[in-house]
């Protein structure tokens, strides 16, 4: 009594073995399977990591249409691909800030940021300052206040100054340290750089 024996015989109470049910039901299960596979429509093609596509920068004022592909960074653009070498390769990895750029009048490192994720936003470079050929208050204050030694880390310095001001346009020593403190110096020219900042400001208010 109660045994499911699956002799063959029908041991079900009504005819139909354990084994018998889930043959059943497996075929059944691997037919719709099948029929499922034969009509599903075949998947588009994936596209290439490394395709390239279209995109437009806005840098400094102008719009540059290039092919890039989905990997690159800002960085990279701005110099291999649009020539502004005035954006410094650094660490590459968001530490030293020797590539500082503008998005929208904040401070970004182009080495940390994807050209796609410019698309769309106004970007501004160290070359982007200038007014013509003449300096811009920032940059003169760097000038004027000796803020380098080596100069490679300047770009980056200036174009994190010129981000502080455009959001505080008389900001206190405190306030440029915490400002600058995403952009390293290795020659150590900190108290100059938190000079020139403060000068840059005095320039901008006086319209120079």
């Amino acid at each position: 009594m109660g045994h499911d024996h699956d002799d063959g015989k029908g041991g079900c109470p009504h005819g139909v073995s354990r084994r018998g049910f889930f043959t059943a039901v497996g075929a059944g299960a691997i037919g719709a399977a099948t029929l499922g596979r034969a009509q599903a429509p075949a998947a588009a093609p994936a596209a290439s990591a490394g395709e390239p596509t279209k995109v437009t920068l806005h840098v400094n004022g102008r719009a540059h249409t290039i092919l890039a592909e989905p990997r690159w960074t800002l960085l990279f653009v701005l110099r291999e691909q649009l020539g502004l070498t005035g954006t410094k390769v650094g660490c590459e990895r968001g530490e030293c800030g020797a590539c500082t750029v503008l998005l929208d009048g904040v401070p970004r490192y182009a080495c940390m940021t994807l050209a796609f994720e410019a698309v769309g936003r106004e970007i501004t470079t160290l070359e982007g300052l200038m007014v013509g050929e003449q300096l811009g208050p920032v940059q003169q204050a760097f000038l004027a206040e000796d803020a380098y030694q080596c100069g490679y880390c300047t770009p980056g310095q200036i174009m994190a100054a010129e981000g502080l001001l455009r959001t505080n346009a008389e900001p206190s020593l405190a306030q440029i340290r915490t400002g600058m403190s995403g952009n390293l110096c290795r020659c150590g020219a900190y108290a100059h750089i938190f000079k020139a900042v403060k000068r840059g400001s005095e320039l901008k208010k006086a319209g120079r």
